[in-house]
């Protein structure tokens, strides 16, 4: 028989933010277990900056993260006043070819993982058509750009659109 993977499903509590008093929000994201305060994510966060699902990340202090390895996902997050579920389904067609994930749905939100070979110039096109289709519609990359000061880009998809 095959020996079982090393790999015990569980919850990260991965930094969120801070609420206006300083107190830190975490973020419960599904995982596997890879070895010390490793994980990796089995859905691409919601709140939770710089990683996408697929992601290895080791765990740092108090739910802080570093990215071990980067597995090709691009994370978009939709916000809008608009009904969600219209939002999606209005770009079924599209994200079936962007080979788009719905990782998570609320009445506000989206998130989506998807492949970078899916193409930068592809998902934006998609996206920025639903929000100017949308009244106070936004969408934006969560992994893409550090978080720090949301305009460096991280590079780490470089090496995928080489291949």
């Amino acid at each position: 028989s095959r020996m079982k993977e090393n790999t015990e499903k569980t919850m990260v509590q991965l930094l969120a933010g801070q609420r206006p008093d300083g107190e830190l929000v975490f973020e419960p994201v599904p995982a596997l277990a890879k070895g010390e305060n490793c994980y990796q994510l089995l859905l691409s966060p919601v709140f939770a900056k710089g990683a996408a699902k697929h992601d290895l990340i080791r765990i740092k202090m108090a739910g802080q993260f570093v990215v071990e390895k980067h597995n090709g996902f691009l994370c978009v997050r939709v916000f809008s006043r608009t009904e969600t579920k219209l939002l999606h389904q209005s770009m079924e067609k599209s994200l079936l070819l962007l080979k788009a994930d719905l990782d998570h749905q609320d009445e506000r939100m989206l998130v989506y993982s998807i492949p970078v070979e899916s193409g930068f110039d592809e998902i934006e096109a998609v996206f920025n058509t639903l929000s100017k289709g949308f009244e106070q519609t936004q969408w934006f990359y969560s992994n893409v750009y550090d978080p720090d000061d949301v305009q460096t880009p991280l590079n780490w998809f470089h090496d995928y659109l080489a291949k």
